[in-house]
């Protein structure tokens, strides 16, 4: 279900807070970590890189123009898919 247009997109305040001191200086590049999975991208994170933590490490994601409206979560897995148990065996 879409979050309604009154309301505006989700960011988490603290989130937002960081992205906006790192919009201002440009000449570091540090990474911003974030456990807020669910947190929108806005156009003010664009060409910064923030690490999405996905319960066991930090996944670092370069944000583009391509990625706005997209969730951070949609870009750090939580689960790791092996295989099917069949499937290692030839025919």
């Amino acid at each position: 279900m879409a979050r309604s247009i009154k309301k505006g997109p989700f960011v988490e305040e603290r989130l937002l807070k960081r992205v906006k001191i790192a919009a201002e200086n440009t000449t570091s590049a540090e990474m911003i970590k974030t456990y807020s999975r669910a947190s929108v991208i806005i156009p003010e994170m664009v060409n910064l890189t923030i690490s999405v933590y996905n319960g066991k490490t930090w996944i670092p994601v370069y944000i583009t123009e391509n990625l706005v409206g997209h969730k951070l979560g949609e870009f750090a897995p939580t689960r790791i898919f092996r295989s099917h148990s069949g499937s290692d065996k030839k025919a």
